[in-house]
């Protein structure tokens, strides 16, 4: 039996500028999620130098905290400290019945779930990507489920994790090209072609306790809402379901939607940014 987890996650953003920037205007997207699926215990965000931040809820449900800094400053640190308490996922079951995929073109006839079965700018098909549907046998199989089990298996297997391989606003084209990618390539691939499929999709941020990824930056996968099932998490980077080992951050249409930051600075010169983040269960 599987029972609620408890977890503290720290996240340190540093940037560090080539010129003193004179100000700097910031969204932070990095409050885990308080939903019937995780209870946040605490969240504490701060910088330095200190800035206010206001929390501001975003269109898809996320809390974001907008900080300003109106003063010359050569370097900015935001770091986030949270306790999460992840509850068991519900069980998946192995198929759904050939009926679901007449309920989702069903259910796309209302503009319900427009913002996620429609492409975006990194969830572009592409002539790339069904050579990709075809080289590895994709299709909508019997039912929605087990077509998104296979599609999240397929991605695992057929692409390189490699840090640095991509950038954060690297379309799906580069990871399909090259082989390489990281968690949000990886989730980018898995919404276009779920998207194809009719599928409602959207891209989570948040963190994972699996293996070598527990630590060190954010992780991404993707939720598709299912007949019968609701919001269904599926992990194509670890060829897993989303479950207790995943701390969620925020939802939306694709890794812009929920960027840890990002923001306008005045100056100039180049700027470096350095993230660690630290996951650890708790008694």
């Amino acid at each position: 039996m599987t029972l609620p987890v408890r977890y503290e996650v720290e996240h340190v953003s540093r940037y560090r500028y080539e010129s003193p920037m004179r100000n700097c205007v910031m969204s932070v997207c990095l409050r885990p999620q308080d939903d019937e699926g995780q209870h946040l215990l605490r969240f504490d965000l701060t910088t330095d130098p200190p800035a206010p931040h206001n929390p501001e809820p975003d269109a898809f449900g996320n809390t974001k905290h907008v900080l300003n800094i109106h003063r010359e400053h050569d370097s900015l640190t935001i770091t986030a400290h949270s306790i999460v308490v992840v509850l068991p996922a519900e069980a998946v079951p192995e198929s759904l019945s050939a009926e679901a995929w007449g309920e989702l073109q069903a259910a796309s006839e209302s503009f319900a779930d427009w913002d996620f079965t429609h492409p975006t700018q990194l969830t572009m098909p592409s002539a790339g990507l069904r050579a990709f549907m075809e080289r590895t046998g994709l299709g909508a199989a019997a039912d929605p489920l087990t077509a998104l089990r296979a599609l999240m298996s397929a991605i695992r297997d057929s692409f390189t994790y490699e840090a640095g391989s991509t950038s954060v606003g690297s379309p799906i084209d580069q990871m399909l090209a090259t082989g390489k990618g990281v968690c949000q390539d990886y989730a980018h691939v898995m919404l276009a072609v779920a998207r194809l499929w009719g599928v409602p999709s959207r891209y989570v941020s948040g963190y994972v306790d699996i293996g070598e990824t527990r630590s060190g930056a954010t992780h991404a996968w993707v939720e598709c809402r299912l007949p019968d099932l609701g919001w269904v998490g599926f992990d194509p980077t670890n060829g897993c379901l989303a479950d207790h080992r995943h701390i969620r951050i925020g939802a939306g249409r694709d890794y812009q939607d929920v960027a840890p930051t990002r923001g306008v600075l005045q100056g100039s010169g180049a700027t470096e940014l350095a993230v660690e983040v630290r996951v650890r269960q708790l008694p």
